[in-house]
């Protein structure tokens, strides 16, 4: 039998990109590591990063929240790669976060008909956004996992507003991310999954499977910001799956 350390994201109600770095953060990575390395980035002077512990139905986990400063820009996918490949961040944390910024910029400007060099991105091109992605791809790192497997991709239902006004649940940027990934439909009613979440987990998975058999390691819990009728939290497992060789 051939043993494989795996990371596991039991999608319970969504994925956002916060409650990705949440629940990674809570399996157990050393802050101090984390934060050292983002600050690769060299954008420390436009964000604050706040990380506590919160309680969700009386399950303690992980909070994070990205404060951007009043001197935030929004910026394009070329801004964002320069950042990235200026920064000195390891090269397959480079080339994952730029996979994510890839999807999002191509289902931004499928859904607004225009082409990529011309999207500018709104919540995505964000500082928080930003370091949402780039932080989980060190999470993801620092983890050292050989295969990320998650559940069916929940997408919630009614409507939300963005920069461009009221639009329907899943958003149409979500939609067109998770093609060709398995998803579900649940009565959950708001944004349960984000673009950014949504292009973290379709880039960096590589199996979607609601059953899986392994030995449960460390298990991690990301607290979300919104109220729903359901816990909002994602939960991840690392654990060692056994494949016959």
């Amino acid at each position: 039998m051939k043993e494989e350390k795996i990371l596991y994201f039991d999608i319970i109600i969504g994925i956002s990109g916060d409650m990705t770095l949440s629940t990674l953060l809570n399996l157990g990575v050393p802050k101090e590591i984390f934060l050292e390395e983002l600050g690769k980035l060299n954008l420390n002077g436009e964000f604050e990063i706040e990380i506590n512990d919160k309680f969700e139905n009386g399950i303690k986990g992980t909070n994070v929240n990205v404060i951007a400063k009043e001197n935030h820009v929004h910026r394009n996918l070329i801004d964002i790669y320069d950042i990235i490949e200026q920064s000195s961040l390891n090269d397959n944390i480079k080339e994952n976060a730029k996979k994510i910024f890839m999807e999002v910029a191509k289902a931004e400007a499928k859904v607004h008909g225009t082409s990529i060099d011309k999207i500018h991105f709104h919540e995505v091109g964000a500082i928080d956004s930003i370091v949402d992605i780039v932080g989980s791809c060190i999470l993801i790192d620092l983890l050292c996992v050989d295969k990320i497997y998650a559940t069916k991709v929940p997408l919630g239902s009614g409507f939300v507003k963005c920069a461009h006004g009221v639009i329907p649940v899943p958003a149409p940027a979500v939609a067109e991310i998770l093609k060709d990934v398995p998803v579900k439909f649940n009565n959950v009613t708001g944004e349960c999954t984000t673009p950014t979440g949504a292009a973290i987990i379709k880039t960096m998975c590589e199996e979607f499977v609601d059953q899986i058999e392994f030995e449960t390691k460390q298990i991690g819990y990301g607290i979300g910001y919104k109220k729903f009728e359901v816990p909002n939290m994602l939960r991840t497992f690392i654990g060692v799956k056994k494949n016959k060789i």
